[in-house]
């Protein structure tokens, strides 16, 4: 695993994310936005933002396994969701988890989260987007 994760003295110790990953590979991979599509394009969790998540978090594992690493080797996250508000939060973090149980998916990562008007389709609710670095 070329990529650690942690939070430094002197910032927040948030309980669902780390500040800063430390990476140490030669292979750098940029996984695009994965939204909530199964493998064969179909819409998953129509407005269900729990759901949605779950999905696209477990498409991002499917592409970093497609290339020889794993969640672990994710350095960065980024999370667009639509109409964001703290309110959220729970359907988030609800997702994540579920997708943490099935898919070996470590949550616990630099991430942004973005709240957007809309996303390139109208029944998107969330677009993840990742940077993991490979030894």
């Amino acid at each position: 695993m070329p990529v650690e994760v942690l939070n430094p003295e002197g910032l927040p110790k948030p309980d669902m994310y780390r500040q800063v990953a430390v990476a140490a590979g030669s292979r750098f991979v940029f996984i695009a936005g994965q939204v909530a599509r199964d493998a064969t394009g179909e819409p998953v969790g129509a407005g269900d933002l729990a759901a949605q998540t779950e999905q696209a978090f477990r498409n991002v594992a499917t592409a970093v396994e497609a290339v020889g690493g794993s969640f672990a080797d994710i350095a960065r996250l980024t999370v667009y969701v639509v109409d964001w508000s703290p309110e959220k939060m729970s359907l988030l973090g609800e997702g994540v988890m579920r997708a943490a149980a099935t898919a070996n998916v470590d949550p616990l990562k630099p991430i942004t989260l973005i709240g957007v008007a809309a996303l390139g389709e109208p029944d998107l609710l969330i677009e993840v987007e990742a940077t993991a670095v490979l030894a």
